[in-house]
């Protein structure tokens, strides 16, 4: 088992910033890649950041490239999510997941369905 807190959403302004953690515990050794998605109300689950854990290297959509920072500190075995110029489309309940390495990762990272284990969401609001 895997767990995964998320902490740091809130209300923001437009054009201003936050800070998503998630924190992991549990059976973590075997992690691939962790992800930020994010849910808007009656929307899909979108793909939102992911990094490969033991590489670093990152993935973004586009709606949020040179906007959001996607980092992880492994000592702590937590992935952040800097989030800067934030606007309204930005709201969304936000979630972090995590993968195990099981297929073409590099062609499937956007897919909610890559991912085995998820947090319980965070909620970000932006106001115009």
């Amino acid at each position: 088992q895997v767990q995964l807190v998320e902490s740091g959403g809130g209300l923001v302004q437009t054009g201003g910033s936050l800070r998503l953690s998630c924190a992991a515990s549990g059976r973590t050794s075997s992690t691939y890649a962790r992800a930020w998605f994010r849910q808007a109300p009656g929307k899909e689950r979108d793909f939102v950041a992911a990094i490969i854990w033991s590489a670093g290297s990152t993935y973004y959509a586009d709606s949020v490239k040179g906007r959001f920072t996607i980092s992880r500190d492994s000592a702590k075995n937590t992935v952040y999510l800097q989030m800067n110029n934030l606007k309204p489309e930005d709201t969304a309940v936000y979630y972090c997941a995590r993968t195990l390495l099981t297929g073409d990762y590099t062609n499937n990272y956007y897919r909610p369905g890559e991912y085995d284990y998820w947090g319980q969401g965070t909620q970000v609001t932006v106001s115009s």
